[in-house]
């Protein structure tokens, strides 16, 4: 038997095999054009034969949505938030919510394993502007800041994973914090596709009255608050900051 260790150029190769897998996968998703037909357009047009398959196939529908939604936030490419809403559409609030949360988390325990498998304290201080600032945070209190990004969409989801990976955060840490953080985002947007769902199926106009309805505007409503929690982090900060002077 051979111990002999592998050389360093082979292990850095190693190292960097995650990574390299998940560059290859967003450019083939972007170049691909399939990223075209992750659309609420999309997603009403093709409603009957999507809930038609899941009324046939629950189990295998809802694994390959789990798939899918993981390989969207393992290639870092744009689409999360849409594919919120479908699962909502496709298997209502409560199953689409705890979907799209399971893939978010999975996917970016992914994301963020391979970062710091590939790069490690390598690319901690060759980081850029952006991804600093957060390693910042990290270093203060992983978890509250950790939390409050997944909280507060401040920064693009990737880029926490990426950013998390970077700063060494420990995987309990990153896991917990984003399956509580991201909870809130991923149930809002499976109500919103579920009340969506009623709309096409009773082809309601796509007009101002539905903010009448409850399950469209409840879920609005609650997507407004999460998208005034930054402001108001700072804010709050700020005042904190003046109290203390």
């Amino acid at each position: 038997m051979n111990d002999t260790p592998a050389p360093p150029r082979r292990r850095r190769w190693l190292r960097a095999a995650p990574m390299l897998v998940i560059g290859v996968l967003f450019v083939a998703l972007l170049a691909s054009g399939q990223l075209k037909r992750l659309s609420l357009d999309s997603l009403a047009q093709h409603r009957a034969a999507l809930t038609a398959f899941v009324a046939s196939h629950p189990l295998g529908s809802l694994a390959a949505y789990l798939g899918t939604y993981l390989v969207i936030i393992a290639a870092c490419v744009p689409g999360p938030a849409v594919m919120s809403v479908a699962g909502g559409l496709l298997f209502g609030t409560a199953i689409g919510g705890v979907a799209a949360l399971a893939a978010m988390t999975a996917g970016g325990v992914v994301v963020f394993l391979a970062c710091r498998t590939a790069f490690g304290d390598w690319a901690a201080h060759r980081a850029g502007a952006a991804i600093a600032r957060i390693e910042a945070g990290f270093a203060r209190d992983a978890f509250a800041y950790l939390l409050a990004l997944r909280l507060m969409p401040v920064a693009p989801f990737f880029m926490v994973n990426l950013a998390a990976g970077l700063a060494r955060v420990r995987l309990t840490t990153f896991v917990l914090a984003t399956a509580i953080g991201a909870a809130p985002s991923a149930f809002v947007l499976a109500g919103l596709g579920a009340g969506l769902d009623s709309v096409i199926r009773h082809h309601e106009r796509l007009d101002a009255s539905l903010l009448a309805r409850p399950d469209i505007a409840i879920p609005l409503a609650a997507l407004a608050t999460l998208a005034l929690a930054p402001p108001a982090w700072r804010l709050w900060r700020a005042t904190r900051r003046r109290a203390r002077v």
